[in-house]
């Protein structure tokens, strides 16, 4: 049996740490390393999921799984606890609980909200972000429409929503209200020509980036559904009783609203930035391999790096499809270093589509170069969703967790 065997830390039980952890149980014996995962929590959440237990069309429940369900624990040491810090020279993580010396690093903390500085966001906005404020989001929901009929003076700010961001996230969310919305007027007994949904972008379109076609329908879609959206428009402030919202050059807008919404961007987490990292926003620029610049020993992916599109010359997004294959491509460059197996294997990112939900059975999207609208779609969508539940935890997961209500 191998003396001193290398220390591997994973930090976070994301898309990209398990697919890391679970793949590498396969490409290093339990005699080449010791291997240790750490999580806040004991559960892993489909943060694509999050916007449907936002909502509330989607349990919060069904959004998660136990981390011990998935990983090879007769393998992986797993540690629940909160990453404070990495110290990088002293190959060293801090946790709450203690500290972890490591040969190998990776890095997959996840994201934090972006608030670009918009004064009031932080203290008075909802984020999208996990389970717990996720959950926070769906109960205030109800409890303002349940408060709305007990008060003798109505609020219409109460009935009010304002969604900052048309990005993937913003519109996913508001397909879900838009489903959501008519069953809580039901249940509260309140018009729905009395509640109001705002959707404000900045930027000149919804869904930048995506394809005008799709992008029209599903405007088109969710006005429909009674969504109303604020292009090229601003946020400029948001207080405890709504937003001000405005375009350049144009006097500003107050909309009263006890719920706002942000869904405009995301960060890497903080701790990449404190560890001293170069970086961009909490991203690292990693090499080809997915390794730290100037250090061979610290991998980073998923929200936490930053990787070049050669041919745009942009960072590909930080998605839950590549987060999931960098994770193989980390699994098994740190088994080629373990065993000195040579050179490291490149990440070849591979795209094999993207589709946006508007609700339980519409959606839009590209899958393999073909344009999909509509209930096609939508059963596209769900099948990427189990793929990527298949992929972690095989077919008792997926049979678990997935989603099989196509029509």
């Amino acid at each position: 049996m191998a003396l001193n065997k290398p220390k591997i830390v994973i930090l976070g039980a994301g898309y990209g740490g398990l697919m890391t952890v679970t793949r590498l149980t396969k490409q290093v014996g339990p005699n080449d390393a010791d291997i240790t995962l750490v999580n806040k929590h004991n559960y892993h959440y489909e943060t694509t999921w999050m916007h449907e237990a936002s909502a509330g069309t989607l349990h919060h429940d069904r959004c998660r799984y136990q981390i011990k369900d998935v990983i090879n624990q007769s393998r992986v040491n797993f540690v629940q606890d909160t990453v404070k810090a990495i110290h990088i020279e002293e190959r060293k993580v801090v946790l709450a609980g203690g500290e972890l010396p490591y040969d190998y690093l990776v890095i997959g903390l996840g994201a934090v909200p972006e608030t670009f500085g918009i004064k009031g966001l932080k203290e008075y906005a909802f984020p999208i972000a996990n389970i717990n404020t996720s959950r926070q989001l769906r109960e205030h929901i109800e409890l303002q429409f349940a408060t709305y009929n007990t008060e003798a003076e109505k609020r219409p700010d109460r009935l009010t929503i304002v969604v900052g961001g048309a990005g993937f996230t913003g519109i996913e969310f508001l397909g879900e209200l838009a489903n959501r919305v008519p069953e809580l007027c039901k249940e509260y007994d309140i018009d729905r020509s009395l509640v109001r949904i705002v959707c404000v972008e900045a930027a000149p379109t919804v869904l930048p980036g995506f394809d005008p076609e799709l992008v029209d329908y599903a405007v088109h879609y969710l006005e429909g559904k009674g969504i109303e959206f604020k292009i090229g428009t601003a946020v400029q402030e948001c207080t405890p009783n709504g937003v001000t919202v405005g375009k350049k050059d144009e006097e500003p807008e107050q909309i009263q609203s006890q719920t706002v919404v942000w869904a405009a961007g995301v960060r890497g987490h903080p701790i990449v930035e404190e560890a001293g990292f170069e970086n961009m926003r909490g991203r690292v620029k990693v090499n080809t391999d997915l390794r730290s610049p100037g250090h061979d020993n610290v991998f980073i992916l998923g929200d936490s790096s930053l990787f070049i599109n050669e041919e745009t010359d942009r960072p590909y997004p930080p998605t839950a499809q590549i987060a999931m294959q960098q994770g193989e491509t980390v699994a098994k460059n740190i088994g080629r270093l373990i065993k000195g197996g040579g050179q490291l294997e490149e990440f070849k990112p591979d795209i094999k589509g993207t589709v946006a939900s508007l609700g339980e059975h519409d959606a839009v999207g590209v899958v393999y170069g073909r344009k999909l609208k509509g209930t096609p779609a939508s059963i596209m969508k769900k099948v990427i969703d189990n793929r990527s539940l298949f992929m972690v935890g095989g077919i008792g997961l997926t049979l678990k967790k997935g989603k099989f209500k196509f029509f």
